[in-house]
């Protein structure tokens, strides 16, 4: 699901009385005041104080709800320790039931809140600056995509062009057919283009991205690449890019490209 329509279900969510846990939880590695994981001492203080609070205000059907959420909060966070990005943001409640998990290249202030609706103010403001997008990088062998949201990278995409059909392929799909037809032939896929004529050999990948970009929801296309082929590709779209960068990242790790694009 889309996470602009997320948001939407997030804001239309609610319940009579306090039963929705918002967490804001800053784990990004490069804060010094996170060293040796300083973040799950602000997970258990956080929760701890919400649980105090509820303990001395004699509410038992809240109390027993928070507990439930409390337990199910921290192991989901410190299960998924050693692939956190720089935020976690969740939304959960036992009833009616809510569990909404994000996990984020986008910095926050830690906070927590037990309010009677999903506090979605501070994710809104994030996916407004960081929302669905597109980061294409074209090269001459190949077009490497990242389908991303929210700073972090959902899928990616290697697409090669096909000699026999005249059309672009995305590899995966081409790979999962040639094992269901149990091929053994030599790849049809062409090898690196020479530089003339970028544009009219990068020309069939307009359509492929207005597919993408209506599959995926994205709100705006980034491309990266080595000048002629960045401009070359750029010039094909249907709409300008919201950014052109002149580097040839093909050969970087996807979290390397998300940050040279979203944070240059």
């Amino acid at each position: 699901m889309p996470l602009i329509k997320e948001l939407e279900s997030l804001k239309e969510f609610g319940c009579e009385d306090r039963c929705v846990l918002s967490v804001y939880l800053n784990t990004n590695p490069g804060d010094p005041e996170l060293l040796n994981g300083g973040w799950k001492i602000h997970l258990k203080n956080g929760l701890k104080r919400i649980e105090e609070y509820l303990a001395a205000s004699e509410d038992d059907k809240e109390l027993k709800a928070f507990k439930k959420l409390r337990k199910k909060v921290t192991e989901e966070v410190e299960k998924n320790m050693n692939s956190l990005r720089k935020s976690v943001v969740l939304f959960a409640a036992v009833e009616p039931e809510l569990w909404s998990v994000h996990y984020v290249q986008v910095p926050v202030k830690t906070s927590f809140h037990w309010e009677n609706k999903p506090v979605t103010e501070e994710i809104e403001y994030m996916y407004k600056a960081y929302p669905e997008a597109g980061v294409i990088l074209p090269s001459f062998g190949e077009i490497r995509i990242l389908d991303t949201a929210m700073g972090a990278v959902k899928d990616e995409m290697i697409y090669a062009f096909d000699a026999d059909g005249g059309d672009w392929r995305n590899q995966k799909e081409e790979s999962n057919i040639q094992d269901q037809k149990s091929k053994k032939t030599a790849s049809p896929f062409m090898s690196p283009r020479p530089k003339a004529n970028l544009k009219g050999f990068f020309k069939g990948m307009n359509q492929v991205i207005e597919k993408l970009k209506k599959e995926r929801g994205w709100k705006e296309v980034h491309v990266s690449g080595e000048v002629d082929a960045a401009n070359a590709f750029a010039e094909t779209l249907r709409e300008k890019p919201a950014s052109c960068i002149y580097k040839n990242l093909n050969n970087s790790k996807a979290h390397e490209i998300i940050h040279q694009v979203f944070e240059k």
